[in-house]
Formats: structure tokens, sequence, C-alpha cells
């Protein structure tokens, strides 16, 4: 079966027209948010000591995520007047839980934000690998496919040549034919695609430096304070970055440092758009579990009112 020039072209335009559409992100929000662009104070141990008197109430994670959110002074407020047992009293504690879950309300929709996007660029991502991946799949068939015709018409040939020198030659030749046509479906590079990320979000991970406005400063507080981590003293981050250092680059700092992952973009082979969209995938999981301090945080709020 034979392609028209026509039909090829159209092909390949097709082909660099879906490129074009995966590479420019539809996952960053369509405004960009002026964040307060400051951050929560790291000074946890100082900030547990003056509050230790909270720790009948709160869990020390409870606390620091109060502190973080401004809200402690409305913690004590509610503990001076659950001492009045007045009406008025019991009004203006609702109004001052209002207020603190209010702020809970809009950490926890920055957090739901951040995952988003994480799982947007994910999904964006793993779309382009698994393009490419047909890409390449498509020349490697025809590649075998061409293999076997070289073989046949090698067969057929040196069966119809009388001479025993010329029938070794074609068939030398022949097989040297298949044997590089069969390497060549062996590429582990394969077909390469330009894919930019100005908008790089795991660059920032990466770095360990809130350099750019793609996470709110109370999400990167709970990236960074060492408290809200399942490791001991090492952050959210800090445990995700020796993670990817170990698993995907085998310890190699250097070549994690040059990797096309944490600039702005570059050419990617599908291996290496598979391994992005597995350290976003991480980072997503990564956040939603921040959402059970929050969980601990209302019920320890709701237990110190009615109690």
């Amino acid at each position: 079966m034979f392609l028209l020039p026509g039909c090829v072209s159209k092909k390949k335009q097709t082909m660099r027209n879906n490129i074009v559409t995966l590479k420019d992100s539809y996952c960053k929000a369509p405004k960009r948010y002026n964040y307060n662009s400051s951050i929560p104070s790291y000074n946890s141990d100082s900030i547990l000591q003056a509050n230790s008197h909270l720790k009948q109430q709160f869990t020390e994670q409870s606390i620091l995520i109060l502190n973080a959110l401004g809200t402690l002074d409305e913690v004590e407020h509610i503990l001076q007047l659950k001492k009045d047992t007045s009406l008025p009293a019991q009004v203006q504690v609702l109004q001052l839980k209002n207020i603190i879950n209010s702020k809970i309300t809009i950490a926890l929709t920055e957090l739901d934000a951040v995952a988003a996007e994480y799982d947007c660029e994910g999904e964006r991502v793993s779309q382009m690998a698994a393009y490419i991946e047909n890409i390449n799949s498509s020349r490697n068939d025809k590649m075998i496919l061409y293999s076997i015709v070289a073989g046949a018409a090698t067969s057929v040939a040196g069966s119809l040549v009388s001479s025993q020198a010329l029938s070794n030659s074609i068939n030398i030749g022949g097989g040297v034919l298949g044997a590089g046509l069969g390497l060549a479906t062996l590429n582990p590079k394969g077909k390469k695609v330009a894919f930019i990320h100005k908008r790089n979000i795991l660059r920032d991970v990466w770095e360990e430096k809130l350099l750019s406005p793609n996470f709110p400063p109370f999400v990167w507080y709970m990236y960074t304070e060492p408290h809200f981590s399942s490791k001991e003293n090492v952050s959210i981050i800090s445990n995700m970055k020796e993670r990817w250092l170990h698993y995907h680059f085998n310890d190699d700092t250097l070549a994690a440092k040059n990797s096309v992952l944490f600039g702005d973009g570059g050419f990617y082979r599908a291996i290496d758009l598979h391994n992005r969209a597995a350290m976003l995938n991480q980072m997503q999981s990564a956040t939603r579990t921040i959402n059970q301090n929050f969980n601990y945080l209302l019920l320890d709020l709701d237990r110190m009112i009615l109690k």
C-alpha cells in the first residue's frame, strides 16, 4: 500500500498540530493571583513553646497551622469566652470560629488548586509520552516489515543466481541489511519532541526555593516545614527530592542538575516524559496528604468549642 504525497504531508501536519497543542500548557490558571509573598515563620520550636498551654486542645501540627493562618488570637479569645456561659459570649465564640473556619477554607482551596495543577500537568505530560511512543512504535513496525521483506528478497535472489560466489554476496548483503534494520528497531532514544514549560512546577521543589509565583506561600510553608512530613526532621519536598535523585537519577546529582526536567524545557524522549509525569503525580499525592492535618485541626477545634 502506497501513500500519496498529499496524504503523507497531511499526516505530518496533523502530527505537528497535536504536538503543538500538547506543548502549550492548558493547566495553568487563566488569571495570575498576587499572593502575599510572606511565608509563615519556621521558628516552630519557639512557637510551640510559647503556646504550650494549647497542647491540651490541639496537636503540635494544629498549633503550627493556626499560627501560619494567623488565628491563634481567635483561639485564645475563644478559650477566655468559654468561661462565660452567657448567650452573648456563646454567639461571639461562634463568630470567632467562623473567622477561623474561613481562613481554613481558603488554605484548603489553595492546596486543592496546587494539587489540581499537578494532576492536570501529569495528564498532559502522559498524553505527550503516549503520543511519542505511538510514533516510535509505528516506526519500529515499519522497520520490522522492511527487515522481513529484505530477508525474503535475499532468499529469492540467492536461489535464482547460479554463481555460488554471487549468491554468497547477495546473502551476505541481505544479512547486513536485515541486521541494520533490526538494530534500528532497538534504538533506545527514539523520536524526541520539544516540550516547553516556562512555568515549571517541579523546579521550585527541586531547588527547594520559592523562586516563582507557582505556589501560594502557605502551601510552600506546608511543603517545607518538617513537622508536616512523615519523615522526621525532613520536609516534604526534601524527602521528595531525595527520592527523585535516587530513583530517577541513580543518585547522580550532576545528571539531575542538567536534566531537562527542571529547566524551562527542551527536547524530551518518551522516558523523560514518563519520569516527569511520575514526579508530578508524586507531588500531587504529597499535596493531598496535607489535608489530613486539616482534618485533625477541625476535629480539635470542634472538640474545644463543645467541651
